[in-house]
């Protein structure tokens, strides 16, 4: 079996969220378990020089965008045992940012036509083109309207997988010609309001489709989590699956990551003593008995920020717990954590930055990680926090339904706490369930030890896609 994974990022090579984790984790498990998979992705300037120095030219081709025939060099990387092939034209990716350009339809209308023309240059024939999220939607549209007419095309089957329904690459109706060289004819199957829709045409024309979790498939079937496209997604029912994404379990592992002061398996002591050291580092009182509240996310809507600042100042005053987030977003968060940390420079710390290396401190610090996302297709800090025995308080939505399963104090099962509604004081309660629980040793002893003794790997979840390769290619 023989797969290419499209991607517009990748971890260790340029990451923006979630996107970047899969690209770089899923590949080695299925390799593990016999696929030849290699990766294509841009060039894009913001890679670190550490592995643009190790790459090697492959070959140079020309690819139709549109009336125009663009420059297209390809260059090559085997990183942790996978081929990773780099589209390289400095005009379209020679920036300071991944995305958020005006030329955006037009950047990844490129890099969709380029991954089908280099595959004869590569000397690479998948049996699946697996396409991830909407910069790669339209190479299944772009397979089926230019390609499919030659032998070697002719027996590759597609995968669309939704990272996240809410961004679906959007352009004006002339994209359809000007960028992707197709006619009307092709037009119904990207149609979204009179314009043309990058991640529609992922879902018409792709043999199959996935998304990043059971419940998400579910939810986004419906008006509310669909965005539009909740028509189509239910008459293509029968071909959507959702899987739960995995983590990379040896590279986020506690008892072996560099970047955290003490190392460790299950043992709440060592654990501890990275609360200490991150309290000195972040300059918090220094108590290994407090319970550490952490949230490591992007500062938007969508991750439920609205509740936090609801409630949060209540529960500060009120409560006895240290709280520190980390990330990045809208300046009006920003500024609110900013302006909490002032307000109670004993009890919080807003680390209003990107930094992968505190991200893993925090981890390991923190005794219980808050997501209280709006929606949440699957996530990743979740089973990264589990990962690192911080005990997941989340809301009951997409994959942090089916990740993250309430403690039952009678039983001893679960290996979190979560809320069903999004209310702030369903999400303050079930907090403070969580730190009630931690001043009880024996449970906060029971609960660590079933997120430590959870499978967050991806072997399970790569069986899954190999099972749907599989099917559609007979």
């Amino acid at each position: 079996m023989k797969v290419l994974f499209a991607a517009a990022e990748g971890h260790p090579f340029i990451k923006t969220g979630g996107l970047a984790d899969v690209i770089g984790a899923l590949p080695k498990a299925l390799k593990g378990a016999g696929v030849d998979v290699r990766v294509i992705m841009p060039k894009y300037r913001g890679i670190p020089e550490k592995f643009t120095s190790q790459l090697q030219p492959v070959t140079v081709v020309n690819v139709p965008v549109g009336w125009r025939s663009q420059y297209c060099g390809i260059e090559r990387l085997v990183h942790d045992g996978i081929t990773v092939y780099f589209i390289d034209n400095e005009y379209y990716f020679g920036r300071d940012a991944i995305y958020g350009y005006m030329d955006d339809g037009e950047r990844f209308a490129f890099f969709n036509r380029a991954v089908l023309e280099c595959l004869p240059a590569i000397d690479f024939q998948p049996d699946v083109l697996h396409c991830h999220d909407w910069h790669a939607a339209v190479i299944p549209l772009l397979l089926q309207g230019h390609y499919r007419h030659n032998p070697f095309y002719s027996d590759i089957r597609t995968v669309f997988t939704i990272h996240n329904l809410l961004y679906q690459g959007v352009f004006p109706y002339e994209v359809l010609s000007e960028l992707l060289g197709l006619d009307s004819n092709y037009f119904l199957g990207v149609e979204y309001y009179g314009n043309v829709n990058y991640m529609k045409g992922g879902l018409v024309y792709s043999d199959y489709i996935t998304t990043v979790s059971p419940t998400y498939a579910e939810e986004i079937r419906t008006p509310y989590y669909g965005y539009g496209l909740d028509g189509l997604l239910n008459e293509r029912a029968g071909s959507l699956s959702g899987i739960v994404n995995g983590i990379d379990t040896k590279s986020y592992n506690p008892a072996s990551d560099p970047h955290i002061f003490t190392r460790y398996r299950s043992n709440l002591a060592k654990k501890a003593e990275n609360k200490v050291g991150l309290q000195q580092e972040l300059g918090l009182p220094v108590n290994p008995q407090v319970p550490l509240v952490a949230m490591v996310t992007r500062l938007v809507d969508s991750k439920g920020l609205d509740l936090v600042t609801r409630v949060l100042d209540e529960l500060l005053y009120n409560d006895e717990f240290q709280f520190v987030v980390l990330g990045t977003g809208d300046e009006s968060y920003e500024r609110w954590f900013r302006e909490a940390a002032w307000r109670y420079p004993d009890k919080v710390s807003s680390q209003i930055t990107f930094s992968e290396g505190l991200s893993r401190k925090i981890y390991a610090a923190s005794d219980l990680f808050l997501m209280p996302s709006k929606f949440e297709p699957c996530g990743i800090s979740q089973l990264l926090a589990l990962r690192y025995g911080s005990i997941p308080v989340v809301r009951e939505t997409g994959g942090l339904n089916d990740t993250v399963h309430s403690y039952n104090e009678v039983t001893g099962e679960g290996n979190g706490f979560t809320f069903k509604d999004y209310n702030a004081h369903d999400m303050m309660h079930t907090l403070r369930r969580g730190i009630s629980t931690y001043n009880q040793p024996e449970h906060w002893k029971r609960i660590t030890k079933n997120a430590f003794a959870g499978d967050y790997s991806w072997n399970v979840s790569a069986q899954q896609y190999i099972d749907i390769y599989k099917r559609i290619t007979g």
